[in-house]
């Protein structure tokens, strides 16, 4: 493979803003990508895939580099060569930025160290403790390394505006090859890796790019046209939609969140995927949540956590997760249960749901609350726990509670 200077440089730059200065690693890649107009899509591919490469084997390649945050230039270019080096690419003797490391002196270490899980996962000390302390060494150990493996590009097919049928075929002509995932209902998994939002068929809404395991989660709310439905934690709708088309666009889906900037890009999503029945609401006020306590039908509370479940498509969170942010988000967790609960008129379903791992943020709240005066008119009538080393998509949770008549 011949590395291009320019490409090079654009990784360089990405990789001191995302470890140096605390960018998402999804923005920063964004944002690098448009610097040259003249990339192509393999130029791009090569920036962002080497990007996120980096980023998820970060400690591992450091500790072979022997390099320490803050990196400098100098630090991002040895990273650089490490990466190069394990996977057999020269980099010119002419460049000058790249000081050479000896080839034997690389693969040494890399064999010596990928005997300590800790190096060989590339996760924090404290990441990997929790980790055995919440599944157990086995599970872990499995589950680690699958969340440290490329994610699969998957769609969902907007059952609003096609079929997945329709969709294969439409894709097709555009020069995109997919298959059908068993047990997926409306899903679409690439064959190769591409820019699908450049597609007319994404112009014209007849998908979105949401995880397989995601696609769960609006189903498991078991919602049905004509009902009155809340979405508690909407964010930018992507459960929402879905839960649109499940609905035929019949009902009223009121669409929640703290976040009004989040709901404004619901609205624009809802417009492309002709989602009509969606009502967006940001709660800027304890009102907001109360003038819906006992009116709905279905509540979804797809509550915010510590993402552990979804390191294969954000892997620059194994860095940014902090111990304590943890602990403050259960606490959330158990707040935002409590009082979203009270959303569930008599005989209505709720569903806890997060993209975790981790059974303190998971099973052990619904227990918790099942347990709470506010859970007593509750019973849990079915959970299920994915991870990604039995499916090889996103790790989540999710529990349907039925509220007594």
């Amino acid at each position: 493979m011949r590395l291009y200077r320019n490409l090079v440089f654009a990784t360089v730059d990405a990789l001191g803003e995302i470890f140096n200065e605390g960018g998402y690693a999804d923005k920063v890649i964004a944002k690098t990508l448009k610097r040259d107009k003249r990339w192509g899509s393999r130029d791009r591919g090569f920036i962002a895939e080497t990007t996120y490469d980096i980023v998820r084997w970060k400690r591992l390649y450091a500790e072979i580099a022997e390099v320490k945050a803050p990196y400098s230039r100098e630090n991002l270019f040895r990273l650089f060569a490490v990466w190069a080096t394990l996977r057999g690419i020269e980099i010119p003797s002419d460049w000058k930025q790249i000081e050479p490391v000896p080839t034997r002196r690389i693969k040494g270490k890399f064999d010596e160290l990928s005997q300590i899980r800790k190096f060989r996962e590339s996760v924090p000390d404290w990441l990997d403790e929790l980790g055995v302390k919440e599944l157990g060494e086995e599970v872990w150990e499995k589950e680690i390394h699958a969340l440290n493996q490329q994610a699969p590009v998957i769609l969902r097919t907007n059952t609003l505006k096609t079929t997945k049928e329709k969709l294969q075929q439409e894709l097709q002509k555009e020069g995109i090859e997919t298959e059908f995932l068993k047990g997926y209902p409306d899903a679409l998994q690439l064959k190769e890796r591409t820019n699908v939002f450049q597609t007319e068929a994404f112009k014209n809404g007849l998908f979105e790019v949401q995880d397989a395991s995601s696609q769960l989660v609006a189903q498991f709310l078991e919602v049905k046209p004509g009902m009155r439905v809340v979405d508690t934690c909407a964010g930018a709708g992507g459960k929402t939609l879905h839960l649109a088309a499940l609905m035929e666009n019949k009902g009223q889906l009121i669409a929640t969140d703290i976040y009004e900037n989040k709901l404004k890009e619901l609205k624009r999503r809802a417009r492309r995927a002709g989602a009509h029945n969606i009502e967006p609401r940001a709660i800027d006020s304890t009102k907001v949540v109360k003038k819906l306590y006992n009116t709905a039908d279905r509540v979804l509370i797809d509550a915010p956590c510590s993402g552990l479940g979804v390191l294969s498509r954000n892997p620059d969170a194994k860095w940014k997760l902090r111990p304590e942010f943890i602990e403050t988000i259960k606490q959330t967790q158990e707040e935002i249960l409590k009082q979203y609960s009270k959303m569930v008129k008599d005989g209505g379903k709720l569903v806890y749901a997060t993209c975790s791992v981790l059974p303190s943020e998971n099973e052990e709240q619904v227990k918790k609350f099942l347990s709470a005066e506010e859970g007593k008119n509750f019973n849990l009538a079915k959970e299920q726990k994915i991870l990604s080393s039995e499916t090889g998509f996103d790790g989540f949770y999710m529990a349907l509670l039925e509220k007594n008549k």
